[in-house]
């Protein structure tokens, strides 16, 4: 019993951190596909995004929200007046109409990853995303 129930949790836990690297590289080729006036500055109030990313080295990540100009978000109670001014990606559907100022989320549904881009929040923010993003594009959160 003790050895199924080890083989349980192994695959669970191999599972979950096989999930959580895909995210990471879903991120970075969402990124890698967008732009804005600035060199991309990027700061998440999650810990394992942050590192994957710092380690990965593909974007410049900074450890405070201050010193960043695109947020990835995965708790509304983080978001603060200090993001205001920047580019806000969410990780949960439901944050994008809690937080008017996001332009995109990336969140798992049915065991599956789906990204959606609102159309007029990019236009308003001046965010430029190329031709392999424009089918995740949608005019306003369901």
């Amino acid at each position: 019993m003790k050895t199924i129930f080890l083989f349980f949790f192994i695959s669970i836990s191999l599972f979950a951190s096989n999930l959580n690297h895909h995210q990471v590289d879903i991120i970075e080729k969402i990124l890698s596909e967008i732009s804005i006036d600035k060199k991309l500055k990027i700061w998440s109030d999650n810990p394992r995004i942050l590192r994957e990313l710092k380690e990965h080295k593909r974007f410049q990540v900074v450890n405070n929200m201050k010193q960043s100009n695109m947020v990835i978000l995965e708790d509304k109670n983080n978001f603060t007046n200090a993001c205001m001014c920047k580019s806000v990606f969410v990780l949960k559907y439901k944050l994008l109409s809690e937080i008017p100022k996001s332009f995109g989320a990336l969140f798992w549904k049915k065991g599956r990853p789906n990204i959606v881009i609102i159309e007029p929040r990019i236009k308003f923010q001046s965010i430029k995303i190329s031709k392999a993003l424009e089918p995740y594009l949608e005019e306003k959160v369901w």
